[in-house]
């Protein structure tokens, strides 16, 4: 069994040093106090009474873990969260990828999280988790009584785009897809083949990773496959805009020459010409239900309800299809 007296060897520090650490008193420099807690995290340190004391004091404080604060993406997001919040007594401390959560949690500065980082690896999730510090995660399936995944319904809204496309006749049909770590992605790129497949079509898929450089790059490569599609679906919005500027620059048009759909209808797809054929759902629901669920657990108990947000097809000018 793991001591502190193994923690502080490992650290290279003195057992009360450690000690004062883990118990957040004494005036310990920080780069001391991130290698104890690096080794306690290493060597699976949970001391009991530490754990107990954790569990007595409420900060009454939410810690967001977000790949990034701009863009409207992220923005509805924390909007959400931020609007349930605002009807609680509770403060948000909202983190950089380059925070970890381990560290506020040691701090004791936060009650619970809501994790939408892919840099946060599963096992650092998995072992935070627990009834003193529950978590909900935005961006993977993670099986835990103390975290909840609270995901799109990215294929509700994929079918509707696929059908779409489809019932105006296209066939020739093309995937690029985002980040090849993105369950997003995954899901996507699955719901889309196996629509595919139903339909006895066969999509060639480009790789991208969710940028609209990638999307730009990926087009250059399905100009050069020999014969144009009629359609292409990306696998996000960014993408898709990268994909019409390549197109642009060639002389061919959305969507008399290739149909063009989206996924996340960020604000300038409305506003694009053509505009941005996606799929949308609600961004600020989703961090409000993060929130709303995080708290009721927090507050009552209540365990995690697993639930699916809705998305739904937008129909825009860029995927009118026209048969060749």
């Amino acid at each position: 069994m793991t001591t502190i007296r193994d923690v502080a060897k490992h650290a290279g520090v003195s057992i009360t040093t450690a000690s004062y650490v883990l118990n957040n008193t004494g005036n310990i420099s920080e780069a001391t106090r991130l290698r104890v807690l690096e080794a306690a995290e290493k060597l699976n340190y949970h001391p009991n009474a530490f754990a107990r004391h954790l569990k007595k004091v409420k900060t009454r404080t939410i810690g967001v873990f977000i790949t990034r604060f701009g863009g409207a993406f992220y923005e509805e997001i924390l909007e959400g969260i931020h609007s349930v919040i605002l009807e609680t007594d509770y403060e948000l401390i909202v983190s950089p990828e380059t925070r970890s959560p381990r560290r506020l949690l040691h701090y004791r500065q936060v009650d619970g999280a809501i994790v939408f980082d892919s840099k946060i690896p599963d096992v650092s999730v998995l072992k935070l988790a627990s009834r003193r510090f529950p978590i909900v995660v935005l961006d993977r399936l993670l099986q835990n009584d103390f975290i909840l995944p609270l995901l799109l319904d990215n294929a509700q809204g994929v079918r509707e785009a696929f059908q779409h496309l489809y019932s105006q006749g296209a066939r020739r049909i093309a995937f690029v897809a985002g980040a090849p770590d993105s369950l997003d992605n995954a899901e996507r790129m699955e719901t889309f083949l196996a629509e595919a497949k139903r339909h006895n079509l066969t999509v060639p898929v480009y790789q991208g990773n969710f940028t609209e450089q990638s999307g730009y790059e990926a087009a250059q490569t399905v100009f050069h496959s020999g014969e144009l599609p009629e359609a292409v679906f990306c696998a996000n919005d960014q993408m898709a805009i990268g994909f019409l500027r390549a197109m642009k620059e060639r002389g061919l048009q959305a969507p008399a020459d290739i149909a063009v759909v989206g996924f996340d209808d960020i604000p300038i797809a409305r506003y694009m010409q053509p505009s941005l054929s996606t799929v949308g759902a609600s961004r600020f629901e989703w961090g409000a239900a993060a929130t709303r669920q995080l708290l009721d657990f927090l507050e009552n108990d209540t365990p995690f309800q697993p639930r699916r947000i809705p998305t739904y097809f937008i129909a825009r000018q860029s995927s009118h299809v026209v048969r060749h």
